[in-house]
């Protein structure tokens, strides 16, 4: 691999104006493309195969009038205090209000509170529900603003209204001050890390063509693959960390081999077949933990996984061309201040080689750390093992749901809707269930409708059952029943089961199908299925980073070490989220008002992302280590190899990636919140603690066993080569500088 891609990185840099063009021609056919498509829709979260999704199809095939998971509003009216809803004039006001949308594009039905007993027992509060043809995304301007108008006129009459349900929903945009800030600090930080504006530059234009490319794409096949508003951002997430990440790794070893007296072609060449190998490697394993998101068997899911596997894969083919192309574009620019200052190089000229300034005076802060760490690794590790520990502790309470009306700011209509529902009819009032009763092959629709209407309401925790609701041929019957308890508490997931349980004794009596559905039912479903998925998918992504890091380090005992760091890394990240999601720990630094349970998506796909991220890190760092270790340094010598050459850059890295990670936090989103918070968590904890303290500590007391690999494993493993051992030998040697082999360097020089 390495040696395919040396010669790629010196095509790359001889043909720069060429892999320019082809660059800029695909980031305007992206443009492009994304200018023209017709804008995505919003798709529902859905669950193929279970007892809420049945249900769902069942419904619209039965009552095809009615979209079953089509756009609701919920228009809640509160009388003046001391008045009640339910005065002659009150009355009116909501009457004549409501009228107004009687007739009006894609409504399908409007219901009047009075004639529906959709009065609280007060009598100071009422609501109507509206239901649209069609799905929230799909509602046009005016229809809302219609919507809007009606409220607006209720108010006008003195009362107080409120708009619920799922009829205002809208897609999240990206761009964002937040997200300003984090690409401002990612700027930063490459400016300090690397000494050079340009180099800086380099790195995060590179980084912007990948996204750009990527994102403009995504929004092209919105339409014809089902990409929603969430794909989009999660591939501007992705391709921003890891496009800066990687196109920083090449830029540092090209200055390396650069300060080593390689020619500007030869180091392109270099750093692209050493750095640009962990980069394939690296790549590839988010790649793969991203695809395989569409074993969990969640459409949306695996949308997002696909999304963000394109975009990291963009990210490392603009890294493996791109980058070194514009090395030839920008000259002796790329390399740092106090190196083009040098006198060493000012009397050698910018495009011959030249000597790395020396390196005399105080050892960096990675040499000191990693001789820090080889005094007192037991020390190192207790303490960051045990730290990390102890912050995974919540993670044990963790509890999946669906976030709704109640997660949302009180300062929005619809949050304020939920709590006037609440109050006035109950907690569960804002969740109710639909059970759908199928009597086509068992006949006697309105015997067994009957009987499950009188089996539901016995089910202790069911505050009421509706009115059945047939369908046009009769075979068909729609009960709603309303819980005492709020959506996400743990009681109404009980109930859920409870009914389910209750009904399938009238099955098994009348031959009918009857299905326990809603939102609140599909949340639950979606819920158990990830929690069910959890464990398997998580034992194949350490099954994979077992078997990967095998094969790239020629090791059995590194790759146990990095999977059990990566479980420290991400049970740490999800006591995070349970912290703050469930617990409300310092929840309003980041504007989350109400606690409840962690996104269901959330640990699948934190588990898929961090995966590959913490084998960047590990990779890049432990690459050097290895490189040396195989040129003879000692084991402790290799640790602080590896800790001179790339702690610096793997640190600026990391601190890029959380950057651009928590500036995600500020959006609207829950979902994004919580993406944004675990997956800046997680890095935070695998690139700092996992990586820097509890990796070089491990390898300190393991010594040479760290590097063992049975004799027949090393005959039947492929050798990729990431460290680019095959290419010293390979280059003739009149391409190379002299001093361009890594050299044993002993433990007490920096």
């Amino acid at each position: 691999m390495a040696t395919y891609l040396y010669r790629l990185g010196r095509w790359a840099f001889r043909r720069r104006r060429l892999v320019g063009g082809l660059w800029l021609g695909v980031l305007v056919l992206a443009i492009a493309a994304a200018g023209v498509a017709p804008e995505g829709k919003e798709e529902d979260l859905s669950m193929p195969g279970t007892e809420s999704q049945k249900a769902f199809d069942l419904l619209d095939e039965r009552f095809p009038q009615s979209n079953s998971q089509g756009a609701e509003a919920r228009l809640v009216f509160r009388a003046p205090d001391g008045q009640r809803v339910t005065a002659r004039e009150n009355k009116a006001a909501v009457e004549k209000a409501l009228g107004s949308l009687d007739g009006s594009d894609q409504v399908a039905s409007t219901t009047d509170p009075y004639e529906t007993d959709a009065v609280s027992e007060d009598g100071t509060i009422a609501y109507s529900t509206i239901t649209y043809t069609e799905t929230a995304v799909d509602l046009t301007g005016a229809t809302k603003s219609a919507l809007e108008d009606v409220a607006g006129q209720a108010r006008d009459a003195g009362l107080t209204v409120e708009i619920g349900g799922s009829a205002l929903d809208s897609e999240e945009e990206p761009g964002g001050t937040t997200e300003i800030i984090g690409v401002a600090v990612a700027a930063v930080v490459l400016v300090l890390a690397l000494g050079s504006l340009v180099a800086a530059g380099l790195s995060l234009l590179t980084a912007f063509v990948g996204v750009a490319i990527a994102f403009g794409l995504v929004s092209a096949l919105a339409v014809p693959l089902g990409l929603t508003s969430t794909v989009a951002i999660l591939a501007l997430m992705l391709g921003l960390a890891v496009g800066i990440d990687y196109a920083l790794f090449i830029t540092s070893r090209f200055r390396d081999e650069r300060a080593q007296g390689s020619e500007p072609e030869e180091a392109a060449g270099r750093a692209v077949g050493t750095a640009g190998s962990a980069v394939v490697f690296a790549g590839a394993t988010v790649f793969i933990a991203l695809v395989g998101l569409g074993v969990v068997g969640i459409p949306e899911l695996t949308k997002m996984g696909m999304g963000g596997a394109g975009a990291v894969a963009l990210a490392v083919l603009v890294a493996l061309t791109l980058v070194p192309a514009l090395f030839g574009f920008f000259g002796r620019r790329v390399l740092s201040r106090a190196v083009r200052k040098a006198p060493s190089y000012r009397r050698s000229g910018s495009e011959r080689p030249h000597a790395a300034p020396s390196a005399a005076g105080r050892p960096g802060l990675g040499t000191r750390w990693a001789r820090f760490v080889l005094r007192r690794p037991v020390t190192v590790l207790l303490i960051a093992g045990l730290g990390l520990g102890a912050v995974a502790v919540p993670a044990l309470s963790l509890e999946l749901g669906l976030p709704g009306d109640e997660s949302k700011s009180v300062e929005t209509t619809q949050r304020r809707a939920y709590d006037l529902l609440s109050e006035g009819f109950g907690p569960g009032f804002n969740g109710p269930l639909t059970v759908v009763v199928d009597t086509s092959e068992s006949g006697d629709t309105r015997a067994t409708t009957d009987l499950v209407a009188k089996t539901v309401r016995a089910v202790d925790g069911v505050a009421s059952v509706g009115e059945p609701v047939l369908s046009r041929t009769k075979d068909t019957a729609v009960l709603t029943a309303v819980p005492r308890t709020a959506p996400n508490s743990g009681e109404t997931k009980d109930l859920v089961n409870t009914i389910r349980g209750a009904v399938s004794g009238v099955e098994a009596d009348t031959g009918a199908g009857i299905l326990v559905t809603g939102t609140t039912a599909m949340n639950i479903d979606i819920s158990e299925a990830m929690s069910d998925a959890l464990i398997p998918y998580l034992t194949v992504v350490i099954g994979l980073a077992v078997l990967l890091l095998m094969v790239v380090f020629r090791s059995v005992l590194v790759p146990v070490k990095a999977a059990l760091g990566f479980l420290l890394s991400v049970g740490a990240a999800f006591g995070v989220l349970v912290a703050v999601f469930q617990w409300g720990w310092a929840a309003d630094l980041i504007g989350i008002e109400q606690t409840g349970p962690v996104m269901s998506l959330m640990p699948i796909l934190i588990i898929g992302i961090v995966f590959g991220l913490a084998m960047d890190y590990e990779v890049f760092l432990l690459s050097r280590m290895r490189e040396a270790y195989v040129h003879g340094a000692s084991p402790g010598e290799a640790i602080v190899n590896g800790f001179r050459h790339s702690g610096r850059v793997v640190a600026a890295a990391a601190i890029i990636m959380v950057s651009v990670f928590a500036g995600f936090i500020g959006m609207s989103s829950p979902t994004i919140q919580t993406m944004g918070v675990g997956l800046a968590a997680a890095v935070a904890f695998d690139a700092f603690v996992v990586r820097m303290a509890i990796a070089p500590a491990v390898l300190a007391l393991l010594g040479h066993r760290a590097w063992w690999l049975p004799r027949i494993l090393n005959r039947v493993l492929p050798n990729v080569d990431i460290e680019g051992e095959k290419l010293s030998r390979q280059v003739p040697a009149s391409a190379t500088a002299p001093d361009a082999a890594v050299p044993r360097l002993p433990v007490g020089r920096d």
